[in-house]
């Protein structure tokens, strides 16, 4: 089956400088280098720097005069999270564009982040939500657009308030939906918070569908030795144009909630296909489990005092 081509458009970002997690590889690769191509001046925090080098590599031969640079981040430990912040503070250059990208999904067994955290709550959003507050000057300075990387999952299940570790109990995609919720939870209240104190940032969210991204492939690190059979039937769907997207696509709603001039604060953006699962990038409803302002308080309150930072007042 054909697929349709979908593409979008990216204004021209010269002059500006951009943040992308989990860019070495996959989808994130992709967004930054299509912010690359837009002009952007972007910056790859990475955790692997022999990925990110050859991921840097593909950037400048698809980009030629690409300005793009790597940076230290493991986003399972706080100190490096807080050292990133550090650095980037210390070069005293605004930041314009976040998207926070990078993310773990279901690890076989527990495990957990140097900090002793559920890996999946501790990277996907504690680690998120340290780096924002360690670059909150930067990004107030650049009048920034944050951009917060969800994903479907965050329209199941729920939040495990009675063990936000899952120390009592491991379920993989659990985790990973609680994740998802509260990184979206925290991406809105980042929003609210920002037009409360005049911070000048805004923040949204978006969603890549279902696509073959990494995140189901083989992760010798996670325990997981070679791709799941889920992954195996979304690449197989996908090559073939039904219903999913590809890496390409999915990296788009990202995109587009990042540079849209269009794009809304305290919005998602995911595909506009069949159940959001691929197709071009548009807003859509937010998931019910993302309106309610006092969980998401609630998280902030949580996430500060786990993640040891606190946001200021104004």
């Amino acid at each position: 089956m054909a697929r349709k081509k979908v593409d979008i458009s990216i204004p021209d970002l010269s002059g500006t400088r951009a943040v992308v997690t989990g860019a070495s590889d996959g989808m994130g690769l992709g967004i930054a280098t299509r912010l690359a191509r837009a002009g952007a001046q972007v910056i790859m925090p990475v955790r692997n720097l022999r990925k990110g080098d050859t991921a840097m590599a593909k950037i400048v031969q698809a980009v030629p005069g690409a300005d793009v640079s790597l940076r230290d981040l493991d986003l399972s430990s706080l100190a490096s999270v807080a050292a990133l912040g550090e650095t980037l503070r210390d070069e005293g250059a605004p930041i314009h564009i976040l998207i926070n990208n990078a993310g773990v999904m279901t690890p076989p067994e527990r495990q957990e982040t140097a900090d002793g955290l559920e890996l999946q709550f501790g990277s996907n959003h504690l680690g998120h939500f340290a780096l924002v507050a360690h670059l909150l000057p930067l990004l107030k300075e650049g009048r920034a657009r944050v951009t917060s990387q969800i994903s479907v999952a965050a329209n199941q299940n729920s939040i495990n308030w009675d063990d936000l570790n899952w120390e009592r109990s491991y379920n993989g995609a659990r985790a990973y939906s609680q994740s998802k919720i509260a990184f979206g939870l925290f991406g809105l209240e980042l929003d609210r918070r920002s037009r409360a104190n005049g911070w000048g940032i805004s923040s949204n969210l978006s969603h890549p569908g279902v696509a073959p991204t990494n995140l189901l492939a083989a992760r010798p690190e996670l325990g997981r030795s070679r791709e799941t059979p889920r992954r195996r039937l979304i690449r197989k769907l996908s090559e073939r144009g039904i219903l999913f997207g590809t890496v390409e696509t999915a990296g788009m709603p990202a995109l587009t909630a990042a540079t849209d001039p269009a794009a809304k604060p305290g919005a998602l953006y995911g595909p506009s296909g069949p159940g959001h699962l691929g197709g071009a990038p548009a807003e859509q409803r937010l998931y019910s489990r993302l309106r309610g302002a006092e969980d998401a308080k609630r998280i902030w309150d949580v996430s500060e005092r786990l993640a040891g930072v606190e946001f200021p007042a104004s």
